[in-house]
């Protein structure tokens, strides 16, 4: 999982919701073009100093850049997702949105190693959804074993215990929702 902040998005989108040029915010914070150029790019970061200066030029402030961090943040990278292998079961679960267990739905990527399975979940409140994109899966529901293949899809309730085992020969990937959370 990256640590690292990339501010540089967010510099820019505040830029682009004020109407400014890179050169007019560079001349209202007496900066270079190029320096605002490279920190929306995350080429390089900035002075706390030199963040607080480009962020009252742009109307606001640290504790409300950061504040409404996590609400600004819509499209994700493979760096920001959270990883988690299972050598037993043969499965890696990422959390391809951070922190979505405060979300109304939570979407995961599942790989599922030939033969690989997750770990049995009872039943609990909520709906979940899942799309094969590599290989496919038994969905083991209750008494029943459906199978799923590449390019489908499946929708329940989660009323009853289930889990996901791949294929033998070939594995899977898919991506898994569950609203609420619950993975």
């Amino acid at each position: 999982m990256n640590n690292n902040i990339a501010i540089g998005n967010k510099i820019k989108d505040l830029r682009c919701r004020k109407g400014l040029t890179q050169e007019e915010l560079a001349d209202r914070c007496e900066l270079s073009k190029g320096f605002i150029s490279q920190l929306e790019r995350d080429l390089t970061s900035p002075s706390i100093a030199t963040l607080m200066d480009i962020l009252q030029c742009l109307g606001t402030d640290l504790k409300a850049f950061f504040n409404d961090w996590e609400d600004t943040q819509i499209a994700f990278k493979e760096s920001d997702y959270f990883e988690k292998k299972d050598e037993e079961l043969l499965n890696k679960i990422q959390w391809i949105i951070p922190n979505a267990q405060k979300n109304m739905m939570e979407p995961i990527r599942l790989t599922l190693s030939p033969g690989g399975s997750t770990y049995p979940d009872n039943p609990h409140e909520g709906e979940e959804f899942g799309y094969v994109l590599q290989g496919s899966v038994t969905l083991v529901l209750g008494r029943k074993n459906i199978k799923i293949k590449k390019g489908e899809s499946f929708y329940y309730t989660a009323k009853e215990t289930h889990y996901l085992k791949a294929d033998n020969k070939t594995g899977a990937v898919l991506i898994w929702v569950s609203s609420p959370p619950s993975f």
